[in-house]
């Protein structure tokens, strides 16, 4: 490929405990491909994980001798990278952006969350940040985090997409059913409900839709969390491995 790859994690998940990509970029390197692993706060605001997100994009070009990057980016990853180029001035150094799974038009998960008595809200906000911190998170504040994922109904204007000849593109994913995915088959229930849409446990197909949307990560049932093949199956986890060569590939074709 003519540019290095980030690949940008979503909320809750961090590089040295919650490894989301973990195995998609150890497979990635394998294949010879440039790919880092972004280290931002688990649950850091918008703005925060956008300026972490610069910094980080800022010292792989310095070491790759590159111009510009290709960011694909999961959940909360790609509202971080929007941010990011919108607002940081790095629209000149991105190639490419691919989200998986973005919530850009919210999430109903973060919607009823924030709708919880604030006494429940502040104990659960207080404790994540006090775990996040042991994490290494630099500014973790979950209650705004929380805050910037609710449900809306339009996503901001992307005049910056043309301005800056960035190729952006999308992709969701699908639960079949609640109990596709254990650990997300209540918030997977919570989302259908309220939201009468496809759903991934997490974000729905229609908040998911950006730039140039492909459709479903997969045919088959593939939640939130195995998209990054975080608590994923083996035999599953080769089939979203293909996936990220086949996105790859497709980049180079075109000049990425």
């Amino acid at each position: 490929m003519r540019y290095p790859i980030i690949l940008a994690h979503g909320i809750l998940m961090k590089p040295q405990v919650f490894r989301a990509f973990e195995h998609i970029q150890k497979k990635l390197l394998e294949e010879g491909y440039r790919v880092y692993v972004a280290n931002t706060d688990g649950v850091g605001t918008v703005e925060n994980n956008a300026a972490q997100l610069k910094k980080q994009i800022e010292e792989i070009l310095e070491k790759e001798g590159a111009e510009k990057i290709n960011i694909i980016a999961h959940s909360k990853g790609g509202l971080d990278s929007v941010y990011m180029i919108e607002h940081l001035e790095m629209g000149e150094k991105v190639a490419s952006l691919t989200t998986l799974c973005t919530p850009h038009k919210g999430s109903q998960i973060a919607t009823q969350i924030i709708k919880l008595p604030s006494f429940i809200l502040n104990f659960l906000g207080f404790w994540f940040n006090t775990f996040y911190r042991l994490l290494k998170d630099e500014n973790p504040d979950a209650i705004t985090a929380c805050r910037q994922l609710e449900s809306k109904v339009e996503i901001t204007a992307t005049p910056w997409i043309n301005e800056h000849d960035i190729y952006c593109q999308s992709y969701s994913a699908t639960m079949h059913k609640a109990s596709s995915d254990f650990t997300l088959g209540i918030p997977f229930l919570i989302s259908r409900h309220f939201e009468n849409d496809h759903s991934d446990g997490m974000v729905s197909k229609t908040s998911a839709e950006f730039g140039e949307y492909k459709g479903n990560v997969m045919e088959e049932s593939l939640s939130h969390n195995e998209v990054v093949c975080f608590m994923t199956r083996k035999k599953k986890k080769e089939k979203v491995v293909a996936f990220y060569k086949t996105l790859l590939e497709d980049l180079a074709v075109r000049g990425y």
